[in-house]
């Protein structure tokens, strides 16, 4: 299926490790270190979210990058101790720490995601001083939960620092279909129940046009999606590449 899809597109799930992706997606008798390899063959990108949580360990990242083809991409969620616990402020040596694990991917290192707390409301000079300290040799992507940062102003701040615009979809909230860097990147958590609702194809259809017209202006477009429950996430962006590619 990747294969018949352009490079532009990196299109996977929000995480891959659930158990109860077991028969459900993967056969039962596949051992767990074995899904990953299992998940690359139908998909080129997947979103790391354990790195939310805790730093993982460069055996891990390293056994990632080894277990995944050539042309494959990881997507890494940030360490929440950045986003929610310092709220980008204070950081000391964080966010070189976090960068020095996920930098053990190489050249399949893609976006790095920082989804801010739904309860931290707009700063503009917390978040450009942050964004001045970030380096510049990787994508960085942020998804505001608070709906005081979606403005045409909040955009322009990154623009100036080619600084992604994580689009969400979820049920109750909207975040415009923009992107803000030379890359778009899009999650999508469900539009009827947070993370455990299956898109129709409908939905899917309309999403994937909007997503090519987003690509015209972008050099390439992440989405992934979050809807773990039932393995809808799968089943939906398998369908979503189908969609893509007829458009």
């Amino acid at each position: 299926m990747k294969n018949d899809i352009s490079a532009k597109y990196h299109i996977g799930c929000s995480g891959w490790h659930y158990d109860h992706w077991r028969v459900l997606y993967y056969p039962e008798r596949l051992p767990k270190p074995r899904w990953l390899q299992f998940y690359a063959r139908q998909f080129s990108t997947v979103e790391l979210n354990n790195s939310f949580y805790h730093l993982p360990s460069e055996k891990a990242f390293a056994t990632w990058k080894e277990s995944t083809p050539n042309n494959f991409v990881f997507a890494v969620k940030v360490s929440r101790f950045i986003t929610h616990i310092k709220r980008l402020r204070n950081l000391g040596s964080a966010v070189e720490n976090f960068l020095s694990r996920a930098c053990l991917l190489q050249d399949k290192l893609g976006p790095l995601l920082y989804q801010l707390p739904p309860s931290m409301k707009r700063n503009d000079k917390i978040l450009e001083d942050f964004l001045s300290s970030l380096p510049q040799e990787y994508r960085h992507v942020f998804e505001f939960r608070h709906e005081s940062w979606l403005s045409d102003s909040l955009f322009q701040i990154l623009r100036r620092h080619n600084a992604g615009l994580c689009v969400f979809d979820m049920p109750g909230s909207t975040c415009p279909l923009v992107a803000t860097s030379d890359f778009a990147y899009i999650r999508l958590h469900g539009s009827a129940t947070l993370y455990s609702s299956c898109y129709s194809d409908k939905e899917l259809a309309q999403w994937a046009k909007k997503i090519v017209q987003l690509g015209e202006k972008v050099e390439a477009v992440y989405v992934y999606f979050n809807n773990d429950a039932e393995a809808f996430a799968v089943k939906n962006a398998l369908t979503l590449v189908k969609f893509i590619n007829t458009v």
